[in-house]
């Protein structure tokens, strides 16, 4: 029998609850980081036996300008004839090939060329290998994101990544699909995204070479070179169209020269001659002469040519407002920014800097692969990063920077408010005259905001930790925490924790010590790592005594409570469940002093204590009406159920279950509805009925298996086929 958590939930305060056609080209064929989140057709659905499954559609669009590659096309189509006379799965690996190559471009183009080879679905993913700034996407962050295009919800996916890599493979095993696993950094990244089965293909890009892969896994060696004159000639045809390039014949070799067959270079060369239509391409030329000396960071062995008067040659073409906010965009943290961020970073409106925005994706100097949400080529960040250093001065790069932070923190705080409303207040300052952060006006709205900036908070509170902004760093992890507990980011939650920890310490507020220990301590508990989570629980409580903190003793406590009542120690989990009631009702907090009336009523109860039990439950169902705390009552409705089928009451056992189901169908909690139900099959099972018992057993257990729990699972099922035994 599992034991229901008081607050319908773990502790830790969570309550359940046309750019122009020229620059778009150009995106397609210079690099696959303007691919991610990037796709032009929507999840479709089959059937298979009486199963539905998501036939994902991940690939970005085909490039409609594609040059030379007939080798390469031709041997990754012959590597899919002879995998699929052997039965194995096949492994792509595009190595050699320096960045702008062009290695998604082809991975692409050749995707959607034999689309009818995939029927059950394309995965994409741009692995940031060789992300400029932070570091390449982990191996979790990945399934994760592929078991969602699958069709699992996030806030349900098991917590180990192994089994989340169990579950990913488990899904593709028996299904003929295509995944791109692009931008690789090395073997070790790849490796656990590889399917088990026979039936994928799997294509990789990375600019190293990839032995482990090679030799491992079997993969196929595809090395990309430049393309040759004749096929760059024909890609800037292409662009610009053939009249124009044969007008003038000179600067059309002299720019073929600059490029040096490279996709990248040719592609902003042309989305610039596009944008300027009437300027001359000899102009263009002109510009990429004795430039050599400004983007020599970007070569590191791997670029045997010079991009830097490529980008300048866009960048020098800017008007001075516009060439500003390219400068400011390049010190975001994390891998995009969304138009209200980059308002707030350039101090503009949001219809200014849409506008300048806009001028900078048609120049091909940031892309825009979802609504509103842009970002930068890695190379482009550099270079972007390079002229804020040299043209902006480091008081305008700081002022930006923090109208940045204060926006994500801001607007992260009243997510944070508006996701867990009875969740004790932290108090930060007060935004500044130059910061607007959004009102997201309802929880679905703050829920789908933190989803979106999720990796780009996590970044920025890595930039305040190196800026010394303490106040920030523990605010941000505070402002995170019903995010990461409900989606199920728990090595995120304690990692956004320990940064905090470093930073309240460095705050010096013993309140705020306190408070970053408890929660450091109650992601670990959710983590499982119990002696850690009692070790920093037993940090918060001293602080908090030593500071004569009652609140804080209070919350400490209470999250001591259930980490003793996880190691099974109940009558040490009633002590502080005592502790905290006391400390609660002093402080007059009565939606926390409800549900430690109800913890005390659960733990009795688990002592044998039934009479003692019942009267705190009684006076915690009555608070919890009072203050319309309903998850608070539909756990009490739960803890008199239990009282009552303990004490052989089983008729006002079912009522009080039934009560709190309703309660919990209402707040659409299901992970305690399938325990509630649970309860409720035992209930029928006890009084004799069969046919309901099962009923109630079959849904809990439907539920369960969503929800990826598969020890209760399990256990439903053995009652089920027992019920099934003695009714035979």
């Amino acid at each position: 029998m599992s034991v229901p958590d008081l607050e319908a939930n773990p502790p830790g305060d969570h309550n359940e609850n046309p750019t122009r056609q020229a620059t778009q080209e150009a995106l397609v064929s210079g690099h696959g980081r303007v691919f991610q989140a990037l796709g032009d057709q929507h999840n479709q659905f089959i059937t298979v036996g009486n199963v539905e499954r998501v036939v994902p559609r991940q690939l970005p669009p085909a490039p409609r300008r594609f040059a030379g590659r007939e080798v390469e096309l031709g041997v990754l189509t012959d590597m899919l004839d002879t995998a699929a006379e052997s039965g194995a799965t096949v492994v792509v690996s595009a190595i050699g090939g320096v960045g702008g190559i062009g290695k998604t471009w082809l991975s692409v183009h050749w995707a959607h060329e034999h689309l009818e080879w995939f029927p059950d679905g394309q995965l994409f993913v741009d692995l940031r290998g060789f992300a400029p700034t932070g570091e390449p996407m982990s191996v979790g962050e990945a399934v994760r994101g592929f078991l969602h295009a699958l069709g699992e919800d996030p806030a349900t996916l098991p917590v180990d990544l192994d089994a989340q890599v169990g579950l990913y493979r488990s899904l593709v095993a028996d299904r003929r699909m295509l995944i791109v696993l692009d931008n690789a950094r090395d073997t070790p990244q790849i490796a656990p995204l590889l399917p088990g089965g026979q039936a994928c293909t799997v294509v990789v890009t990375s600019r190293n070479h990839l032995p482990g892969l090679v030799t491992v896994h079997g993969a196929w060696s595809v090395d990309l070179a430049v393309l040759s004159e004749a096929e760059s000639r024909q890609l800037l045809a292409d662009h610009l169209g053939a009249d124009r390039v044969a007008a003038e014949p000179d600067a059309v070799a002299e720019l073929l020269k600059y490029c040096a067959g490279l996709p990248l270079a040719l592609s902003i060369v042309a989305a610039r001659a596009t944008t300027h239509a009437l300027f001359p391409l000899a102009a263009l030329a002109e510009e990429l002469r004795d430039q050599k000396a400004r983007l020599d960071g970007l070569n590191a062995g791997e670029i045997p040519l010079n991009l830097r008067a490529v980008f300048s040659c866009s960048y020098r073409a800017l008007p001075r407002d516009i060439a500003g906010l390219f400068g400011l965009l390049s010190l975001a943290p994390g891998p995009d920014i969304s138009l209200p961020a980059a308002a707030e970073l350039a101090g503009l409106p949001v219809t200014d800097a849409r506008a300048l925005l806009r001028e900078l994706e048609t120049a091909h100097l940031v892309s825009q692969p979802v609504l509103g949400r842009y970002r930068f080529h890695d190379l482009l960040r550099l270079y972007a990063t390079e002229q804020a250093r040299h043209h902006l001065p480091e008081s305008s790069r700081h002022a930006a920077l923090r109208r940045l932070m204060d926006f994500f923190l801001h607007t992260a705080h009243t997510a944070e408010r508006l996701l867990d409303p009875h969740r004790h207040p932290i108090e930060i300052d007060a935004s500044g005259p130059d910061c607007h952060p959004l009102p997201l006006p309802h929880q679905t709205a703050a829920d789908a905001w933190l989803e979106a900036e999720h990796a780009n908070l996590l970044a920025g509170q890595q930039i305040a930790a190196e800026l010394g902004w303490h106040a920030v760093v523990w605010q941000l992890a505070w402002s995170l925490d019903t995010f990461h507990y409900r989606r199920g980011h728990l090595h995120e939650w304690r990692s956004t924790w320990e940064a905090g920890l470093i930073s309240a310490r460095e705050f010096g507020a013993p309140a705020v010590i306190s408070l970053a220990h408890r929660l450091l301590g109650d992601a670990h508990l959710n983590l499982g790592n119990h002696n850690e989570a009692l070790r920093q629980l037993g940090h918060a409580l001293r602080v908090a005594e030593d500071a004569a903190d009652l609140s804080a003793q209070a919350h400490a406590h209470r999250i001591l409570t259930w980490a003793c009542g996880r190691q099974g120690d109940d009558r040490r989990a009633l002590e502080h469940a005592a502790s905290a009631l006391r400390l609660y009702q002093a402080l007059d907090l009565r939606a926390r002093e409800a549900a430690m009336l109800n913890a005390m009523g659960w733990f009795e109860s688990r002592i044998g204590d039934f009479e003692q039990a019942q009267v705190h439950c009684a006076a915690a169902l009555h608070l919890c009406r009072q203050q319309e705390y309903r998850v608070g009552e539909a756990n009490t409705l739960v803890s008199l159920g239990y009282v009552a089928q303990r004490t052989g009451r089983l008729d006002g056992a079912l009522d009080f279950y039934q009560a709190a189901l309703a309660l919990f169908r209402v707040l659409n909690s299901t992970y305690y509805q399938a325990d509630t139900l649970d309860r409720i099959g035992q209930i029928h099972a006890a009084t004799g009925h069969s046919d309901q018992a099962r009923e109630a057993w079959s849904e809990a257990l439907s539920i369960y298996k969503d929800k990826h729990r598969p020890t209760d699972a399990d256990r439903v099922q053995q009652e089920i086929d027992n019920l099934i035994e003695g009714v035979r």
